[in-house]
Formats: structure tokens, sequence, C-alpha cells
């Protein structure tokens, strides 16, 4: 491992629900507003690292965030962000980030979690029909240090909660 990498706390964060379903069609499944105002919050200054797939859902690259995006194809640009063709390459260009964000999706999730140290997990406790999921967390490597639930309410139909796991 590069000397670089292994003084940052890299951090998977994500919603995911009871059957681990991420999204489909490369959306979202639920919206929860207070989730992305969390997800904001966590993530405005660092870097943030997401397949290209992930960024094409977006309308455009995040604000007050390195984007960084993982993708085989050696000749894919974007705008207000950078490129990288190798999981290290991403994380070199995390810089100076001691605390670099992965975003998604589903194949990015499972290049990372081997070398994550944390994960900031929104768990949406229903399940769902999805075409992207969240890679099983192993509680033999990784241990639940926070939990806090949240209760469904009118505009938000599914209970969920935040869990942050360290290896």
């Amino acid at each position: 491992m590069n000397e670089s990498h292994s003084s940052k706390e890299i951090t998977l964060i994500a919603a995911a629900s009871e059957n681990n379903a991420l999204g489909k069609d490369n959306q979202l499944i639920w919206h929860i507003s207070e989730d992305l105002k969390r997800f904001k919050n966590l993530t405005q200054g660092h870097a943030i690292i997401m397949g290209r797939k992930t960024f094409e859902s977006m309308p455009k690259a995040l604000p007050k965030r390195k984007n960084i995006i993982l993708t085989r194809n050696k000749n894919y640009k974007a705008i207000d962000a950078w490129v990288a063709n190798s999981l290290e390459e991403a994380l070199e260009l995390t810089g100076e980030d001691s605390q670099p964000f992965v975003i998604g999706g589903g194949e990015i999730y499972k290049l990372f979690i081997k070398r994550a140290n944390k994960i900031e997990l929104t768990r949406v406790h229903h399940s769902f029909e999805a075409d992207a999921f969240f890679p099983e967390i192993d509680t033999r490597e990784w241990k639940l240090i926070f939990e806090e639930k949240k209760l469904s309410t009118i505009e938000q139909p599914y209970k969920y909660s935040y869990l942050t796991y360290k290896r």
C-alpha cells in the first residue's frame, strides 16, 4: 500500500435498503431529503470518488468537493471533475484530503470496501427491487460504532437508520 494512502480515512458513504439495494436504472430508489443534507455536510470540502454511471446520473459535478470519476475508459472527459482509470490513481488524485469519500455506485463500493476504514451507511428499513447493490458488511471485520434511528414521516414513508462502521 502506498504510504500516502495509509494515513487516509477512506470512507464509503451510501444509502442502502435491507437487501442492500442502492438504485435501479441509474437512479436512486427513494428520496430522503434529510439524508441528502447529511451527505452534503459530511462530504463538502472533501474529495469524492465515484464511478462513471454515478457521475452521469447527476446533473453536474457536486459543488465544493473534488469530484473524481473512476472509469476504465481512458478517453473519458468530464466537466469540473478529475478522471482516474484505477483505484490507485483515484486515491492519488485525492491529494492532501485525509478523508476522501467513496460515493458509489455498487461496483465502486465493491472495489473500495477492502481499502476503506469507515462506512457511513443510511440503512433504509425496507426491501427494494434494484440493479445496483452495496456490498455485504462483514461484521467480523467491521464494528458498528454509531447508530441513530429515524422514523418514517408523511414525506418519507420508510424508517431508516444512520450507521457508522469502523474497521
